[in-house]
């Protein structure tokens, strides 16, 4: 059952030891097949040294387990809730990765400073809000997912396709589970180079100052970020080559 969509999966959450998003077993990648409404997820806690397509788990919109000898990752609930609030997403990714996480960890959303960002992401990546008890002692991985869709309210999950769940870490998503690590694999890279901005901006507290240069936290042109964001995902975008 989905044996190509189990290939692209596995496929994905190798990647993302390949770009140094996880160590050991922390993080997981899956996707849905929307035709029939069935999700392949990474099985949890296997070692991905060991991980190979046919250990790939179907869960349903329920997370009921339909295919497979192994558990799903714990964090199904939160994949299927994603899956269910936002239509268009074909892939889903979380890791613990360092510099996301610590964003997340911080309570505070990644600002937009500048055009790698804007490339790839609207708006600021969001930061979720604490979880009650009820939701952290009750279907704790389901009300993750209920607490990021709440997030989303007022904000397109397609222009900006990544989120951080506080004090645990970032969830990504895409068209397909390809596109979902890629977003992943951009969402730490513009976390570290916030981190790196803010810290230099602190480091020239009370120094003298390039005279354009705001004596507040750095900010980027709002205009400069629908540039660069509607290049690329635009009506009109032209960035890139055009598909024959």
């Amino acid at each position: 059952m989905l044996e190509e969509l189990k290939e692209k999966v596995c496929r994905a959450n190798l990647d993302l030891v390949r770009h140094g998003l996880v160590i050991f077993t922390w993080g997981n990648v899956s996707a849905i097949d929307r035709a029939s409404g069935l999700v392949v997820i990474k099985p949890s806690g296997v070692s991905y040294d060991n991980m190979k397509p046919s250990d790939m788990v179907v869960v349903d919109l329920d997370g009921k387990v339909v295919e497979g000898e192994l558990n799903p990752s714990s964090d199904t609930p939160t994949h299927v809730e994603l899956y269910k609030a936002f239509p268009n997403i074909g892939g889903v990714v979380h890791t613990h990765s360092t510099y996301a996480t610590a964003w997340a960890q911080a309570g505070r959303d990644i600002p937009s400073l500048g055009t790698t960002h804007a490339d790839y992401f609207h708006d600021d990546i969001p930061c979720t809000r604490d979880m009650s008890k009820e939701e952290v002692f009750g279907e704790y991985e389901k009300e993750t997912g209920k607490v990021i869709v709440e997030r989303f309210k007022g904000m397109n999950p397609d222009d900006t396709p990544a989120v951080l769940v506080k004090n645990h870490g970032p969830f990504a998503w895409g068209t397909d589970a390809d596109n979902a690590v890629h977003n992943a694999v951009v969402l730490e890279a513009v976390a570290k180079m916030a981190f790196v901005a803010l810290s230099v901006n602190d480091s020239f507290t009370g120094a003298k100052r390039n005279p354009y240069q705001s004596e507040t936290a750095p900010s980027m042109n709002k205009l400069l970020i629908e540039k660069h964001y509607s290049r690329k995902h635009g009506p009109n975008a032209y960035y890139g080559q055009k598909k024959k």
